[in-house]
């Protein structure tokens, strides 16, 4: 029996998933289930102002049926320079024009870093993340040209990569729309009531409703048809 188990383990189809807590990585988790994979999710405690997400993280892994749920803490906020790392910068409530102050430097390069090494001793080959380049907030490490140069680094810069075991980014939600990406979560089974997306969530995860997070949340139930479950302050 140890033996079967073993091979068992060897040959499923393993996956790391970037798991915010947010509406996005929900969905993109259920997706990656729905495709067969065991599932491995990460969430980072990097100092940001809305820690709310960290709870809905591990809510979401237990509801959605994790293998296992790493959080892992790093210091962005030892580096500042935006409003969800440094307090003295305000979340804006209004659109602006241009990259907002929510932008994290490096965020997204740091994350699937870490999640490659993950994968790479789990010897899972994909990792999962939620970015999306149709209704978000402009930032650089959420388009198609980030994921694709660092799906090559990631294949440069591996053992399993240079040994011909190499990796893919899946980006799943890319190219769709919130309302999109709400319909597609609800079928494979979210509770999005679990989840938090606001940048200034408070204890309790309750939102602002006034954030650029919240603003798109709200919009795409809205263009869905769905009740948002979304808690406010």
């Amino acid at each position: 029996m140890q033996v079967l188990a073993r091979r068992f383990e060897m040959s499923e189809k393993k996956a790391v998933i970037l798991l915010s807590g947010g509406l996005d990585s929900a969905t993109v988790l259920a997706q990656a289930r729905s495709e067969g994979y065991a599932c491995y999710s990460m969430s980072f405690d990097y100092g940001q102002r809305h820690r709310a997400e960290l709870r809905a993280a591990g809510r979401v892994a237990r509801q959605l049926g994790v293998v296992e749920h790493k959080v892992i803490g790093l210091s962005l906020d030892g580096i500042g320079g935006s409003a969800l790392t440094d307090a003295s910068i305000a979340v804006p409530e209004i659109p602006g024009e241009g990259i907002p102050v929510t932008y994290v430097p490096a965020r997204n390069t740091v994350f699937l870093a870490l999640a490659l090494g993950w994968a790479e001793v789990l010897e899972a080959h994909d990792i999962f993340i939620g970015v999306n380049a149709v209704d978000y907030s402009g930032y650089p490490d959420c388009r198609p040209a980030f994921i694709e140069a660092f799906e090559r680094l990631a294949n440069l810069a591996t053992k399993a990569g240079v040994e011909g075991r190499g990796f893919h980014i899946q980006a799943p939600l890319q190219n769709l729309g919130k309302a999109e990406i709400i319909q597609a979560g609800l079928r494979r089974g979210v509770d999005y009531g679990l989840t938090v997306s606001c940048y200034q969530a408070d204890e309790e995860g309750r939102a602002c409703g006034k954030c650029d997070s919240c603003r798109l949340r709200a919009a795409g139930f809205a263009a869905a048809g769905v009740a948002d479950p979304t808690r406010y302050i």
